[in-house]
């Protein structure tokens, strides 16, 4: 007669597990903001968004003056279109080296993984839109006794 209400006890606590489980796992925001970090070639971005009214910099300047060419733009901004979240994140982004198409990859890297830890749901989408994979090829190295990476110097007979 004992044993019911510990038995009552571990079913209840069995079924907390089963709906936490259920629900998704979001990390607490450091100092207000989610973090992300994106690389590409020599690019680094540092990425934070926090909830707000859609805000987006980044160097200090706006998305759109920061970045010319609409491919870079719009390269910069597809985390936030597949996950249907534009207009209600604020993000802030420091980003050196590469150039432009470098940089702009590496954001996109950042802001995928920073809006992956605000909520793990934006996983899949994002996963299958290949936004959470990082592209780790970089410049070969010059070698000795050719002109750069793989080209000789130009022979002569005469």
């Amino acid at each position: 007669m004992g044993d019911q209400p510990m038995e009552a006890a571990v079913a209840q606590a069995e079924q907390a597990a089963v709906v936490m489980q259920d629900q998704p796992q979001q990390a607490a925001p450091k100092f207000g903001y989610y973090w992300g970090t994106g690389r590409r070639k020599t690019a680094v971005a540092r990425v934070r968004i926090k909830n707000g009214e859609g805000k987006y910099e980044v160097n200090g300047k706006a998305v759109n003056t920061y970045f010319d060419l609409q491919r870079d733009r719009s390269a910069a901004m597809v985390a936030l279109e597949v996950t249907e979240q534009a207009g209600k994140w604020d993000v802030f982004v420091n980003v050196s080296g590469g150039g432009h198409r470098g940089q702009a990859d590496a954001v996109k890297l950042g802001l995928a993984r920073a809006l992956k830890v605000a909520n793990t749901e934006f996983e899949p989408p994002l996963r299958s839109h290949n936004l959470l994979s990082r592209d780790e090829r970089k410049k070969e190295r010059k070698k000795y006794g050719r002109r750069g990476a793989r080209r000789g110097f130009q022979f002569s007979k005469r």
